[in-house]
């Protein structure tokens, strides 16, 4: 059984018109998403701004309302997460995309890494401190330093404390949203291989999204390309960067820089032919309102959304 199982996902908002405020109409921000990730993998989740990979990663979580669907963790409906049992909600965290942001900058570190505690656990301040100290000597931070404030630590460090408050919890399941985009490049892949270390040691599970193709390829088992709401194709690593189907996904797998001279010419030419296949075919691989088909199998782990045949 699927460790997190997310089962025709749709997230649709209201649009208001009219001097009423009345709903006219809805942006359907997620619309008809499904997938499964197992225990211990890394599912990632691609797509452009407005494709819809982060509102379906809040709604998992809690943080955007469901208009309909399913979601199921470790065998729990999470669907109305707020109304599910505490485990749930302690076992499913999330690390936000701007370290900085995401962080008051008005409480020192101490508060930051310790306020899940205090709203699910119930311990002594002395308690406390040695836990959130723990966890900032897990994140490769000092523990003397949790009296400082955000804006003492750089880029990078700010989003280890994003990871310590995440995992404070001891969660099974983090649903990580552009982790490393608000992040220099050369700070990118140290907290990338950071994240891959933990999850070793803590067992953890990661939903991973990004618009970085780059970066997802580096860390998931398993990809979603999302574009306006629907998914556009499903497969393993290998399948999306070796052997994309969609135009969509092959116009992201054709943005990724080829840093291997070797390869640079290669790349050039399959650039030149993703352009032209999209400019011959767009329709080819879209539905009269501009919108992915429904998936249809490739391989047994290969989907792409293509119009049915016959």
């Amino acid at each position: 059984m699927s460790y997190l199982e997310v089962n025709d996902l749709r997230v649709h908002f209201p649009i208001k018109g009219g001097v009423f405020g009345r709903t006219v109409g809805h942006i359907k921000a997620v619309d008809g998403v499904s997938f499964s990730l197992e225990k211990g993998k890394t599912y990632g989740l691609v797509g452009e701004s407005g494709s819809g990979k982060t509102t379906t990663g809040r709604a998992i979580i809690g943080l955007n309302n469901i208009t309909s669907g399913k979601v199921m963790f470790d065998g729990v409906d999470i669907t109305n997460i707020k109304r599910a049992k505490s485990d749930a909600r302690k076992n499913i965290q999330m690390i936000f995309q701007d370290p900085y942001s995401s962080l008051n900058p008005k409480k020192r570190v101490f508060d930051i890494v310790a306020e899940p505690l205090r709203n699910f656990e119930n311990l002594t301040r002395s308690e406390e401190r040695k836990r959130v100290q723990e966890l900032m000597e897990l994140v490769g931070l000092s523990p003397e330093s949790i009296l400082k404030y955000p804006h003492e630590f750089s880029g990078g460090q700010r989003q280890r404390i994003g990871i310590a408050r995440a995992i404070a919890l001891k969660p099974k399941l983090i649903i990580a949203d552009e982790p490393v985009s608000a992040l220099d490049v050369s700070v990118q892949a140290q907290v990338l291989n950071f994240m891959k270390e933990i999850q070793k040691e803590l067992d953890l599970t990661y939903l991973f999204i990004s618009h970085d193709l780059g970066v997802i390829k580096h860390m998931c088992d398993q990809i979603g390309i999302m574009y306006k709401g629907r998914y556009v194709e499903e497969g393993t690593a290998d399948d999306i960067f070796t052997n994309p189907q969609h135009i969509y996904t092959k116009r992201l797998v054709a943005a990724i820089p080829d840093i291997d001279p070797n390869k640079r010419e290669e790349k050039r030419v399959f650039r030149e032919e993703v352009k032209k296949e999209y400019e011959q075919s767009y329709n080819d691989y879209f539905d009269e309102e501009g919108l992915a088909y429904k998936l249809q199998p490739v391989s047994d782990t290969h989907l792409v959304a293509l119009p049915e045949k016959g």
